[in-house]
């Protein structure tokens, strides 16, 4: 059997946001090379706008644009095999975006899902990218349900406005909210009434477009190289670990959406290398 043919995905339409840099660019450019029809989204600010492989069409989307995503809606294609949703900003040093990153980090793929899951085909999948920083998301279920519930995209920002304590930790609580709304949503009517399967992965440090973003936003003084080694004090000397490539999570992102997974639905996927077993474990101890 060729590989085309194992992951099923020859000829078929999949759509796929932050596919111009890091774990999205590495998971279009497989998704090209298996033979898709691949729709790529970019940012309008974003800083490229060319791919150095065959896409059926480039789109373009502020995720953090409530007008942005109703364009984007009506511009998908029918008929998506599959959606990858990879898309996502850093929190700045002093806060200043938490709300963007709310809006970006999960509010965006609640809404454009909303507006777009019916364009998703019978037993086609939904695969989005969330982070090991959505850890301990189980603690966080019922503020998560909250914004998950809010019936319009301006209640969720109410939501948000209302709750500054709680979305303080920027990041962190938008994977949180994403890791929620896979678990909370697999068996909704939506999904399981046209078995639309929905999984995440859960990447460790992973070096991308972001990763000095990150860095900065980790160190008090918004220095990227003090961040950088904050970061690797805590998730990565303790196991002598390294940074993860692109690849590594893009890839495996691909196959879970790809048929090869087909039975598989509603799992969050840590790719970390082990960091948060070991957390699980200590909590158990």
């Amino acid at each position: 059997m060729d590989l085309q043919h194992l992951f099923g995905y020859g000829g078929k339409t999949v759509v796929i946001s932050g596919a111009f840099s890091g774990m999205g660019l590495a998971a279009a450019r497989l998704l090209s090379q298996l033979g898709a029809d691949v729709y790529a989204i970019c940012r309008r600010n974003g800083r490229h706008n060319t791919l150095d492989f065959p896409v059926k069409k480039i789109l373009y989307a502020d995720f953090g644009s409530k007008e942005d995503l109703d364009l984007l809606a009506e511009a998908l294609p029918d008929n998506i095999y599959a959606m990858f949703l990879c898309h996502g900003i850093a929190l700045k040093n002093d806060g200043s975006n938490t709300l963007e990153v709310q809006r970006v980090n999960f509010l965006g793929h609640k809404y454009l899902l909303e507006k777009s899951l019916h364009k998703v085909c019978d037993r086609g999948s939904v695969n989005i990218i969330s982070s090991t920083g959505g850890y301990d998301w189980q603690s966080h279920v019922s503020e998560c349900m909250e914004v998950i519930n809010a019936e319009t995209y301006e209640d969720a920002i109410r939501w948000y406005e209302t709750h500054p304590d709680t979305i303080a930790s920027g990041y962190v609580f938008s994977k949180q909210c994403l890791c929620t709304y896979v678990k909370a949503k697999v068996h909704e009517p939506e999904y399981i009434d046209r078995k639309i399967r929905l999984n995440a992965i859960n990447p460790g440090n992973t070096i991308t477009g972001l990763t000095d973003d990150f860095n900065r936003g980790t160190s008090p003084t918004g220095n990227a190289e003090e961040g950088k080694a904050v970061i690797e004090a805590l998730f990565l000397d303790s196991w002598n670990g390294h940074w993860a490539t692109p690849e590594e999570m893009g890839y495996p992102l691909v196959a879970i959406g790809s048929q090869i997974f087909s039975y598989m639905s509603g799992q969050i996927i840590y790719l970390d290398y082990g960091m948060s077993s070991v957390w699980e474990f200590g909590e158990l101890e």
